[in-house]
């Protein structure tokens, strides 16, 4: 399963760094995660259950498989974010869409 990505961050950067950080983002996911197929299924029930328990919900509320998906997912984001805008980023509201 393939997805499409677009970062929004940028104003002031070129096309070119925002392709560039766009892949950069996009390869971090796809390693954190195993495998780009792996992206959009686990971002869906991310947020479903982000969309269930809020943003933040106590590790007793959650099922186990619930808690690992979480993790993996924000583990993963960490990593894009990172990986996209470097070590000491100051993007708040960097934001990104995917889609499947």
């Amino acid at each position: 399963m393939s997805y499409s990505l677009k970062l929004y961050a940028f104003e002031d950067a070129s096309d070119r760094e925002r392709r560039d950080a766009e892949q950069r983002f996009r390869k971090a996911l796809d390693e954190t995660l195993g495998d780009a197929s792996l992206v959009a299924p686990v971002y869906t029930a991310y947020r479903r259950i982000v969309a269930t328990y809020g943003d933040a919900p106590a590790p007793d509320t959650l099922t186990d498989a619930e808690q690992q998906v979480f993790d993996q997912w924000q583990a993963a984001e960490s990593a894009a974010i990172t990986a996209a805008f470097g070590p000491h980023r100051y993007m708040g509201d960097a934001q990104f869409e995917i889609e499947a």
